[in-house]
């Protein structure tokens, strides 16, 4: 999910998300991991699901432990399923859920491979690659893409 594109309705809440990741990769990752908890704090558990579900992806790429990385992860896959294409359009008029879907799997699987649950990462690894074929064939596609391939490669065959 690219959140630096140009925007259909102005989001204060999204305008604080987009400083804060950009801190983060300006290197200040205590300081973004700190705004984005914040900012977490005041959206809520029963917030905007577009909110909560771009904060809590950008903020698992900011904790120190895979396991706190996977637990943020889980929130952006939760909130997705309270998204709607027409709340994301708000944001932007390209936004889609579905396309959110493999990034969001992806990321899933990744998490649970470092933690050395390969069944879980297999399962999410398919997940994202059921869903890879609705994104377009642009750069944020083909990172995706790249990053499926990847993981399955890192996950290696299936051994029985």
């Amino acid at each position: 999910m690219d959140i630096q594109n140009e925007q259909t309705a102005p989001d204060e809440t999204m305008a604080s998300i987009v400083a804060a990741v950009e801190l983060g990769r300006s290197g200040q990752r205590a300081q973004a991991r700190e705004a984005l908890t914040a900012l977490w704090d005041q959206i809520g558990e029963a917030g905007d699901a577009f909110h909560r579900c771009t904060l809590a992806h950008y903020l698992a790429d900011l904790q120190d432990t895979t396991e706190a990385e996977l637990g943020w992860d889980e929130r952006a896959l939760a909130a997705v399923s309270d998204l709607t294409d027409e709340r994301a359009q708000q944001y932007h008029h390209s936004f889609q859920v579905h396309n959110f879907l493999p990034s969001l799997h992806l990321n899933l699987a990744d998490d649970h491979r470092r933690l050395g649950n390969n069944t879980r990462a297999r399962e999410h690894l398919a997940l994202a690659e059921r869903f890879v074929g609705r994104l377009p064939d642009d750069p944020y596609g083909e990172v995706i893409r790249a990053g499926i391939r990847n993981a399955a490669e890192a996950l290696g065959p299936v051994r029985e």
